[in-house]
């Protein structure tokens, strides 16, 4: 789904980011242009990457409390 209508940037284009290392609306910004037009994108785009950060909290967080 298109998150940014500005810029063409989908769902799948702002989690890949955040698997590459992208945390903050900052830096998806700079790299996208996402939320730097008219703004509309910013509240999807910051929920996407919140989601991100928890799978992977999860992930790790389910990793650690397995046994060695």
């Amino acid at each position: 789904m298109y998150v940014c209508l500005c810029h063409g940037v989908t769902d799948r284009q702002i989690r890949q980011a955040a698997e590459e290392g992208c945390r903050s609306m900052r830096q998806l910004g700079k790299e996208m242009g996402v939320g730097r037009q008219c703004g509309r994108c910013a509240s999807t785009a910051r929920e996407i990457l919140r989601e991100c950060q928890t799978e992977e909290y999860m992930t790790l967080a389910g990793m650690l409390a397995q046994p060695a």
